[in-house]
């Protein structure tokens, strides 16, 4: 369950990219044609008032620059200007989409593509690239507002599924309702795609209504057709050479196979999408890399490989460097107002010079000035010191907010390592149980059910039951190791002491000898017991596989409520600063689990001098042995 909900959240997370390409409201080119076209018609003044809507537009006045297009488009019908008429019916239709009226928004965006039509019946008509070019801009605004509905419908219908009184009317008449929509989205960005011409802006919506479809068919999991129209797109935009665009479509197309659980696919294209914004550092190619180390790291992840948390960690670096980039145009923001006041008493100084001038009086134009002087040297003195407090304090606010981003982030590795780690030993333990409990039980009842058919034969019974008794006994033994690899069966009956005993009995050899000591070492609680077994069992493991020692000790002692652990060797040490920066685990992993623990974790190494590790765990309080 949590996979589904991660999966879908990288999906909406790449459907949101192409949505953000497809609804920019910024002034275009094909705007631009419309307003010179009604220039040359010497109707100026009006196109003055559309280019007054259209700021107010882009600046968010949403409710102005609707109530002055309503009025100019009624104007337009009255001269019949079918050109203007288009713009503004399309300027109204972006307003409404903005404020969420998609429906309304849909119906103008007809409006003006029905204006269209009549531009070739006009004396002064737009050429044949530039009406197809609206054309194009208006089929995938149109496919993009019947996308947005079916996605919002998508998620209704998803609710009424999950709920326990389900209402199978209301259900189907949504889904027939989510189905138009869906149909009208693709209908549009088909027409799009029919659209004969080469012109590099057109291509450049076509692509974007590919994305746009392979959206769609993401949420209907038709993943075959998502790749293809995906790569379509990647083929336009290799073309442009349109590297931002391209690490996106990539990210897409990585999140296709990783929602298949093609773990090796989805990993290989979000390394083909890092290579494309690897050396540029705009917010948007930032934006995009955190996107694709993100994913990266749970295709990774789910790949078993190691290297998914330094992918994680670089996403993080990312986002980090995005707040970094917002504080400092806040700074500047700061300095610009602060030299505009700076400007403004400068001049405010200079015009009461100017005035002191016009003094006949030499004592009292002496006065005033030094007066004035007095003055502004107190007005400039507060003004440094409040330049010097604002920067100390953003200093200290910057400072603030490093040390809550390191501690976060610090915070949040530490978490994700000991959730992964206790959700392994739980599942262990649980596979464990249930080998032990069931199965082991469930084969032993067999074989006695077995032993007692065979003694009711007279004569020799068949060779069959023997062998079938022979696969039972086989079976139980392999169930018994398996359960004993996951936990040890030892450390549950016995406890920590006795498992311990067990281990480094078993791993002693010629080469290498363990020696072990333990004072006052009783039962704790059981979940207790598998966390240290399981840090002692991972050092030990790094003593055989990377030591090289001849001797290694383990000594255990309880004192004063407290578990101190002493794990040491004779070996060829290691540089431990250097080895957690390279990996971040193995290491790191353990100290991050002794810390959940409220313990210390201390190690004293070098190379060629052994290893040393101290761990000291509050002990939980005892409970009574719990026999498996």
């Amino acid at each position: 369950m949590r996979y589904i909900v991660i999966l879908t959240i990288l999906f909406f997370a790449s459907i949101s990219l192409s949505y953000a390409n497809n609804h920019s409201p910024k002034f275009d080119q094909s705007r631009t044609n419309l307003g010179e076209l009604v220039v040359s018609k010497k109707d100026s003044l009006t196109y003055v008032q559309y280019q007054k809507i259209v700021v107010k537009h882009e600046k968010g006045n949403y409710r102005d620059a609707l109530k002055e297009a309503l009025v100019l488009l009624e104007q337009c019908n009255k001269t019949n200007n079918t050109t203007l008429k288009s713009a503004v019916a399309e300027l109204i239709a972006d307003i409404y989409r903005e404020i969420g009226e998609i429906a309304i928004s849909t119906e103008y965006y007809k409006r003006s593509l029905q204006d269209l039509h009549a531009f070739n019946h006009d004396k002064t008509a737009l050429s044949n690239d530039t009406i197809a070019n609206i054309k194009a801009r208006m089929f995938l605004k149109i496919g993009g507002n019947f996308q947005r509905t079916f996605t919002r419908q998508k998620f209704r219908l998803n609710k009424f599924y999950s709920r326990e009184d389900k209402d199978f009317d209301a259900i189907n008449a949504l889904k027939e309702i989510t189905a138009q929509n869906r149909d009208s989205a693709i209908y549009y960005y088909d027409q799009l795609e029919q659209i004969q011409t080469l012109n590099t802006n057109i291509q450049h919506q076509r692509a974007k209504g590919y994305i746009n479809i392979a959206g769609i068919y993401q949420m209907d999991s038709t993943f075959t057709k998502a790749e293809h129209y995906i790569l379509k797109s990647i083929e336009i935009n290799k073309t442009n050479n349109d590297s931002i665009v391209l690490a996106g479509a990539y990210c897409n197309l990585g999140n296709v196979f990783l929602m298949q659980n093609k773990f090796e696919l989805a990993k290989k294209n979000y390394f083909e999408g890092i290579n494309y914004v690897h050396d540029i550092k705009s917010p948007k190619a930032i934006r995009i890399s955190a996107k694709l180390y993100y994913n990266l790291a749970w295709a990774m992840r789910n790949l078993n490989e190691v290297k998914a948390y330094d992918n994680l960690e670089t996403s993080y670096e990312f986002e980090e460097d995005l707040r970094k980039r917002d504080l400092k145009k806040i700074i500047k923001q700061i300095e610009t107002d602060h030299n505009a006041t700076l400007k403004k008493l400068e001049n405010e100084k200079e015009i009461n010079i100017a005035k002191l001038k016009k003094k006949n009086t030499t004592y009292l134009f002496a006065a005033l000035t030094a007066l004035i002087l007095i003055a502004s040297a107190v007005v400039i003195y507060n003004i440094r010191l409040r330049q010097r407090n604002l920067q100390l304090k953003l200093k200290q606010n910057k400072l603030l907010e490093k040390q809550n981003i390191d501690r976060l982030k610090s915070e949040s590795q530490i978490k994700i390592l000991n959730a992964t780690i206790d959700g392994k030993e739980t599942e262990r333990k649980q596979i464990a149980e249930t080998l032990h409990d069931s199965v082991s039980a469930l084969l032993s009842s067999a074989n006695m059910h077995l032993s007692a058919t065979k003694k009711q034969f007279d004569g020799e019974p068949p060779v069959e039951l023997e062998k079938t008794r022979e696969i039972i006994l086989e079976a139980s033994q392999k169930v018994r190791d398996l359960s004993h690899n996951l936990v040890s069966s030892i450390l549950l009956k016995f406890g920590l002491e006795y498992a311990l005993k067990d281990i480094t009995k078993k791993y002693s050899n010629t080469e290498l000898s363990f020696h072990s000591e333990f004072n006052n070492i009783n039962r704790y609680n059981q979940e207790f017991e598998i966390k240290i077994y399981n840090v002692i069992h991972e050092l030990i493991n790094n003593i055989i596989k990377h030591s090289l020692a001849s001797n290694a000790y383990i000594v255990l002692e309880e004192q004063n409520e407290f578990l101190s652990i002493l794990i040491e060797d004779d070996g060829v040490g290691f540089n431990y600063r250097k080895s957690t920066t390279k990996s971040g685990l193995g290491l790191n992993q353990i100290e991050a689990r002794i810390q959940m623990m409220n313990g210390n974790f201390l190690i004293e190494t070098a190379t060629n001098k052994g290893t040393k590790i101290t761990i000291s765990v509050p002990a939980p309080k005892k409970t009574a042995v719990s026999l498996v």
